[in-house]
């Protein structure tokens, strides 16, 4: 229990005192945002300031902080405390700092940032690299709620195939409108639903570890089963795999592909260190609650050591909330899928648009550039359904990118802060 807590305080002073920290060394000021010098309609928008933390936090905290901890605390412990540490240090600078940058250029997408910062070849090449791995995200992102619905919500019916159509279909209509239109407009319902379910979990995680300190511990049949399966032979070293399994726990390049949508609707850069800091620091706060609730479910029941993580989420919030709240609170993490993956989408539109020099603002334009990106993903659905193997090879592809994909996101931000003369701060993000 003292490592749940802590953990959980550490996030919080973090925020307060990092964070802080980090506001000062890249200095935002009174100076106008893209989302009032470029108003579109479309993709540059002015929201208010609790509008944009909520779709920031929907659009980084995909099923990393849930399903990739379910799986990361098989590691130990240790994952209690490597979450707090590297959210504050680590995950919440990539995120501010990135975010930042977005602003300062304009809302700038990832590779005119790598672009304007690493050289036009490396971007050429990561800009490539980029797309793709957000085809594979989106892909991921519809196979997931999708499984997520067919075992836990309905699990006497057999709907996997519908609810992936459904999803899709929503992901290319959210894609295609304007940003106010659908995320702006439904965000924070949703956004909604995932602090009501986080809360009742951690309130019911607290209750039930007063009550038997033993779930929070590492038990005789917990070990027995890392060693069996972690330890022999150095087969699942903790670095880099943890970090890989937990990725949106911890840092996550993917949150850089999600930034430039809020840095396109944000009305001043003093909101920054809310919307982009704070919001890494909450979703670490939703990862430290799952994986202290898989602990307690595995210390109480170590079968449940050889589910497939989506199974154990179905276990937990039933044993711990109920049925009802258990459904509620597993609906709230299939919102937490599917939000990512239409703004996936929708930063993959983006980006290619910026490439090919395609302009937004119309329709037509936003349908020509989306459909190719649409068949591909559809491949990549049919692809992944062939086999629980193959969509097992989408994720180790994603999950190494996206650790690339932030370690250039760091190199970049650390460029704009030499270039500004921040040379020792720059250390921040190196």
């Amino acid at each position: 229990m003292g490592w749940f807590i802590g953990g959980l305080l550490f996030l919080v002073l973090g925020y307060f005192a990092y964070g802080r920290v980090i506001e000062r060394i890249l200095g935002p000021d009174g100076r106008s945002t893209p989302a009032t010098e470029l108003a579109d309609g479309v993709d540059y928008v002015p929201l208010p300031k609790w509008k944009n933390m909520l779709i920031q936090l929907l659009n980084i905290a995909g099923v990393g902080p849930v399903i990739g901890v379910i799986a990361g605390i098989k590691f130990g412990k240790v994952a209690l405390l490597i979450i707090p540490v590297g959210c504050v240090f680590i995950g919440a600078v990539h995120d501010f700092a990135s975010g930042f940058v977005s602003l300062r250029m304009k809302g700038a997408n990832l590779p005119a940032i790598v672009s304007a910062m690493l050289g036009k070849a490396y971007a050429a090449v990561f800009s490539v690299a980029l797309i793709f791995l957000l085809i594979l995200m989106v892909a991921v992102f519809v196979n997931i709620p999708a499984s997520l619905i067919d075992r836990t919500v309905f699990p006497a019916v057999p709907l996997f195939t519908a609810m992936a159509v459904a999803i899709f279909a929503y992901y290319i209509i959210a894609t295609l409108f304007p940003v106010d239109k659908i995320i702006g407009a439904i965000y924070p319902y949703f956004g909604g639903l995932l602090v009501v379910g986080s809360l009742a979990m951690c309130v019911a995680l607290l209750v039930a570890g007063f009550q038997s300190p033993e779930l929070l511990q590492e038990s005789p049949a917990f070990l027995k089963y890392r060693a069996e399966v972690f330890d022999a032979g150095g087969r699942s070293p903790l670095f880099p795999l943890l970090f890989v399994t937990i990725a949106c726990g911890i840092v996550s390049g993917f949150h850089a592909t999600q930034s430039p949508i809020v840095a396109r609707t944000m009305r001043s850069e003093r909101e920054a260190r809310t919307t982009y800091y704070g919001m890494m620091i909450a979703e670490g706060v939703i990862a430290m609650i799952w994986a202290a609730a898989a602990l307690a479910m595995y210390n109480k029941d170590p079968a449940t050591l050889y589910l497939a993580p989506a199974d154990v989420l179905g276990r937990v919030t039933t044993w711990l909330l109920g049925p009802w709240m258990g459904g509620v609170t597993v609906f709230a993490i299939v919102v937490l899928a599917v939000t990512s993956g239409d703004t996936g989408l929708r930063s993959a539109r983006m980006s290619l648009a910026e490439i090919l020099g395609i302009p937004q603002k119309k329709i037509l334009p936003r349908i020509l550039v989306c459909l190719p990106l649409v068949v591909l993903v559809a491949l990549c659905l049919h692809w992944s359904n062939e086999s629980a193997d193959t969509f097992a090879h989408i994720w180790n592809y994603f999950a190494w990118g996206n650790q690339v994909m932030s370690a250039t996101t760091l190199m970049a931000c650390t460029v704009w802060l030499l270039r500004k003369g921040r040379k020792c701060a720059a250390l921040v993000t190196l």
